[in-house]
């Protein structure tokens, strides 16, 4: 476990439906602390977390708490802190699944563009949403236990 806790660390990043946002840290401190815990210092660490939030549209959100944020703000705050470490791999596990519609093909327009944008590697979303995972390069389907790939 040890020697697989810096791999996780820095090449694997989990986006959860539930944003799971430290309640009492803001926007800018959820999303430095991946960075802190690898050891680089807090004034890069910081700086990279307040470009990636401007990124993504929140650069007046920096200094708000979760529960003062919408819930399409708080899953773009939880995507920053994910592709902060800028993964190799990026796992989402229903990352649009208690959002509106609009909001969520907003959330998923920005997962689609992570990869291309270099922010994260490669990417596997476990989404419900037919209409969402129809804009996947690649779609498997479990089926009575059964992987089964779409084209």
């Amino acid at each position: 476990e040890r020697k697989l806790a810096p791999i996780r660390s820095k090449m694997v990043a989990l986006v959860f439906q539930q944003f799971l946002l430290i309640p009492h840290l803001t926007a800018l401190e959820n999303v430095s602390l991946p960075l802190e815990l690898q050891g680089r210092p807090l004034e890069s660490s910081r700086e990279n977390a307040k470009r990636i939030l401007s990124h993504l549209g929140l650069t007046n959100r920096l200094d708000h708490f979760p529960r003062m944020l919408s819930g399409g703000e708080c899953q773009r705050v939880a995507i920053a802190r994910a592709i902060s470490v800028a993964p190799l791999l990026l796992l989402a596990d229903e990352p649009t699944g208690n959002l509106d519609t609009k909001t969520s093909t907003a959330i998923f327009d920005l997962l689609l563009s992570l990869p291309q944008s270099g922010e994260a590697g490669c990417m596997v979303v476990v989404t419900h949403n037919e209409e969402l995972a129809q804009r996947c390069t690649r779609r498997l389907r479990l089926a009575d236990g059964q992987l089964l790939e779409e084209t």
